[in-house]
């Protein structure tokens, strides 16, 4: 590894709209490619106001014994922890994923005695529902449309292997 490091920013934007580029780390050249060490971070001890509130999302088959009586209920955001995508966010997956783990929640919604699951089976299916409405221009969320479906092998323009464009 080389001794020269370049330093790495985030762009932070403040309150009265200034943008600020807040040093995050920094990169060493390793081969062809960089090695990023990241410095110490933190979060702040007061809520940006001007930063929008994050969606609540549960985890699919978090730990049981919370607190609020009953099963799962609200949103979903990974796949259950079977599967080749187990684990992975439901949003952006592809379509065969979806429709794999969408078999799954039915079949086990329709199997009565797996009725201790069923509030998470729902709340799973909604989810994969609604990401596959999002993927084909349906849209059932309140950012729908918002954003391009994921890019797939085909959108790929082959590039050159110039790394001018690289910020540092």
């Amino acid at each position: 590894m080389s001794d020269q490091g370049y330093p790495v920013t985030v762009a932070v934007r403040r309150p009265d709209g200034r943008v600020e580029q807040v040093r995050v780390g920094t990169a060493f050249r390793n081969g062809d490619g960089f090695t990023l060490q990241l410095g110490e971070m933190s979060i702040g001890s007061a809520p940006d106001a001007a930063a929008p509130a994050p969606r609540r999302s549960a985890s699919y088959g978090a730990g049981g014994g919370g607190g609020g009586g009953g099963g799962g209920g609200g949103e979903v955001s990974v796949f259950p922890n079977y599967g080749r995508s187990k684990g992975g966010p439901i949003r952006g997956a592809s379509m065969q994923d979806l429709e794999y783990y969408a078999n799954g929640a039915k079949r086990s919604l329709n199997d009565p005695s797996k009725s201790r699951w069923h509030d998470r089976e729902r709340a799973l299916l909604a989810s994969i529902e609604a990401e596959i409405a999002r993927q084909r221009g349906g849209g059932s969320g309140e950012d729908s449309g918002n954003e391009p479906p994921p890019h797939g092998d085909d959108d790929f323009s082959g590039g050159s292997d110039d790394d001018s464009s690289i910020p540092f």
